[in-house]
């Protein structure tokens, strides 16, 4: 099959001519010493691939000609975003990564009251801009034509403002280790709600949220705000997770109810 690339769309030329990729498109095929008529698959992001020949190898640039278009559908039938207090160190890099294999829709960084981890401005732009480049890379590796978008990284207080207004779900939980509904009972219920099925519950357009905070949790003010704006304390069980475990357990929870 060959290797498996992003492109973003507006890069692409869809008439049939040759065109170049970009410069780290183009070191990853001269890393892989292809050759002129060798097959790769480009896919935009958005969910769209197509099988891909190159044409020429160029000492910098390499210029591929589109192919046939693929079918690929490998995307959970309900949107995900995860909300997450980030984690400290290199934790955030692996929930990007790993929750993009598990088929979330996007994700929301988020500064908590107990975060360890500070982001504003510039600093917070060039985080986003790496975990974006991760869940890329993450989607390359796990045949997804469709890239999670991360958000820009907020304040729980001004996200939690924003939801108030224009809520980003149907339905929303916060993973909670109060006396806290179980979470595949929650998701069982709510689906019923939508429809009986998984396709029925695409076709109406359901979406869940779930928020879970930083190290040491959400502080009781926080997480007592979010249930005050109609969210729902979801537990994940009698086990205390980490802050970077916990949104993968819930998305684990997703795939195993709607695609098993």
């Amino acid at each position: 099959m060959g290797p498996r690339l992003h492109v973003a769309h507006s890069c692409l030329n869809l008439d049939g001519q040759a065109f170049a990729l970009n410069e780290g498109a183009s070191r990853h095929i001269q890393v892989l010493r292809l050759q002129p008529g060798d097959g790769i698959r480009l896919f935009d992001g958005l969910g769209q691939e197509w099988l891909a020949e190159v044409t020429e190898m160029g000492r910098k640039v390499v210029q591929v000609r589109l192919g046939q278009r693929v079918d690929n559908d490998r995307e959970l039938p309900v949107r995900v975003t995860l909300a997450v207090g980030m984690p400290a160190n290199d934790r955030m890099d692996a929930v990007v990564e790993k929750a993009t294999e598990l088929g979330v829709d996007a994700i929301q960084p988020l500064v908590c009251a107990r975060s360890v981890l500070r982001l504003e401005g510039e600093r917070a732009a060039k985080k986003v801009a790496h975990w974006q480049a991760v869940a890329v890379s993450a989607s390359e590796q796990c045949g997804r034509a469709v890239v999670p978008q991360v958000h820009a990284v907020q304040t729980l207080a001004g996200w939690l403002k924003q939801d108030s207004a224009s809520p980003v779900a149907n339905h929303r939980g916060v993973l909670s280790l109060r006396d806290a509904v179980g979470v595949r009972g929650w998701l069982t219920s709510q689906g019923a709600g939508v429809a009986q099925t998984a396709a029925g519950a695409a076709a109406a357009g359901a979406s869940w949220c779930f928020l879970n905070g930083p190290e040491g949790g959400l502080a009781p003010e926080e997480e007592s705000l979010a249930l005050a704006q109609g969210w729902t304390a979801v537990s994940l069980g009698q086990r205390v997770l980490r802050a970077d475990t916990a949104p993968l357990a819930v998305l684990s929870v997703m795939a195993a109810l709607f695609e098993g």
